[in-house]
């Protein structure tokens, strides 16, 4: 009898590998099993890690990989539309694989960042300089936990 769970681990990844490697090719680049498992890495916990979190991640999986390499394959990824940089003030770039137009809420006190939906309609008017049309637009939102009472 078939592995249903297994079967659809596997047409997930399988999936994931196709969107890689078209995307990559789109840009100019090949589908390298560094660049691979960077990218898994960023599938695998949604947190919005920053270069440093993914390399020792990724040594989990691939002891030999070097920083440097993390660096470029993050790199690559953004330069062809897989992940986002997401700069949040003065702090170090960090990662998204959600392509989506989405906001990001940051908790100042945990130092946690979060995917928040945004509303499709309407969208904001913002009035641009003459001649501009905006592709997408960011918003990050800062905020803290409100203690609980007891403490």
């Amino acid at each position: 009898m078939p592995n249903i769970s297994s079967d659809m681990k596997s047409s997930g990844r399988h999936q994931v590998e196709r969107r890689l490697t078209e995307q990559l090719g789109a840009g100019g680049l090949r589908s390298t099993p560094q660049r691979e498992h960077v990218y898994n890495v960023l599938l695998q916990k949604r947190d919005h890690p920053t270069a440093e979190e993914v390399f020792l991640r990724a040594k989990r999986g691939m002891p030999d990989i070097s920083l440097a390499t993390v660096y470029n394959c993050l790199d690559a990824l953004v330069r062809c539309g897989l992940v986002r940089q997401v700069q949040l003030d003065r702090g170090a770039t960090r990662f998204c694989p959600n392509m989506r137009e989405h906001g990001h809420f940051y908790c100042d006190g945990c130092d946690t960042v979060y995917d928040v939906d945004l509303p499709t309609k309407p969208r904001p008017r913002i009035i641009l300089p003459q001649g501009f049309t905006a592709e997408h637009f960011e918003v990050a939102i800062h905020a803290r936990r409100r203690r609980m009472r007891n403490e």
